[in-house]
């Protein structure tokens, strides 16, 4: 059907990115990028990178022009796309982002994972990246009260409490306007 499999270096239709194919459950795919992000997306938004093959700019010039076309129907109808764009998804638990907290105290853990999520934040702005969930836990709140400082220095981004049915109380979804 696709020809995509595990282990085959993929990219996103439509979007600036890349990576490696880590897993395919259904019809979703967990790419990886060479930032070492992990990121899912639909089976049919993505296209196999194949080593050595060449493509004509007269083929380029072919899909440029379908895809153009339909795009200025689509214009005023972004909702749906906005409601199912992929999530980038960012675990803020300290055992995620250090070999050992050991020896460590809170104030050094909260900083490592504040500069985490703001890297993330600005990777994902970079990269035009739309949504990305924070997953921070619940426990007493500190963590969460600094994201949410942390979000409001940015100007271009509105953030909400994470959908529960999935991650509970414990996560924050960020969701970033593209200007252009």
């Amino acid at each position: 059907m696709s020809g995509i499999a595990v282990g085959d270096k993929v990219e996103v239709l439509d979007e600036a990115i890349s990576g490696r194919v880590e897993s395919i459950d259904g019809i979703i795919v967990t790419l990886v990028t060479p930032e070492g992000f992990p990121m899912k997306y639909p089976i049919k938004e993505l296209v196999k990178v194949e080593k050595g093959i060449k493509v004509s700019n007269y083929e380029v010039i072919q899909v440029k022009k379908e895809k153009e076309q339909p795009k200025k129907r689509k214009a005023p109808t972004i909702k749906p796309k906005e409601r199912n764009a992929p999530k980038m998804e960012v675990d803020l638990h300290i055992h995620q982002l250090v070999k050992s907290s050991k020896g460590l105290s809170n104030f050094d853990m909260l900083n490592i994972q504040l500069e985490t999520a703001k890297r993330q934040l600005d990777f994902a702005i970079e990269k035009r990246i739309q949504k990305v969930v924070f997953i921070h836990g619940v426990g007493e709140g500190i963590l969460k009260e600094e994201l949410y400082y942390l979000f409001k220095k940015y100007d271009n981004l509105k953030f909400y409490d994470a959908e529960y049915q999935k991650y509970g109380l414990g996560a924050t979804e960020v969701y970033i306007f593209q200007n252009g």
